[in-house]
């Protein structure tokens, strides 16, 4: 993730980027967004799921800048599309051969969008987020859908032991 966003020269790429690894929504949530539903101030935006569940959804500091520097070349509704004339919404498809090529540029093999999601939900698990605010995040509706990111780190389980145990 590090070195695509180190190696990323669009603004919109390194938005995606940054939007799909610090919330870890669905690249059918980031596709679907409009301008509006960013609320940089509050670093937070409303994404629908599946079933067309919304949620709340929260990014880093640097998603925001680079969410804020893409936003200000914008001017219609749609919050990521095409980078050519006439600038239709972005489709997912479209998200997945972007993040490849970019990918395959740097000799990464198999970028796609949902390691972002992955990636964050067990970077939170590991950091110490309870599951089930990884559950509510990631808008699981059972708990073991969420448990499937839960790699059981075994330092983690000293730290957790000494910590709470010891």
């Amino acid at each position: 993730i590090e070195k695509l966003r180190d190696n990323c020269n669009e603004k919109r790429d390194l938005a995606i980027i940054d939007l799909l690894y610090s919330t870890g929504i669905r690249v059918g949530e980031l596709v679907n967004l409009n301008i509006d539903d960013i609320d940089l101030e509050g670093r937070e935006c409303i994404v629908y799921g599946k079933g067309d569940k919304e949620r709340r959804v929260y990014f880093d500091a640097k998603a925001k800048v680079h969410l804020k520097d893409y936003i200000n070349t914008r001017t219609d509704k749609a919050l990521f599309v095409t980078l050519d004339a006439p600038h239709d919404r972005l489709k997912i498809s479209g998200v997945e051969i972007r993040l490849r090529k970019l990918g395959r540029k740097l000799s990464l093999e198999r970028v796609h969008p949902h390691k972002f999601r992955r990636s964050m939900a067990t970077r939170a698990i590991d950091k110490g987020m309870p599951i089930e605010q990884v559950q509510k995040i990631l808008g699981h509706s059972q708990i073991d859908t969420t448990m499937q990111y839960a790699m059981v780190n075994q330092n983690n389980v000293k730290t957790a032991h000494q910590k709470y145990l010891a």
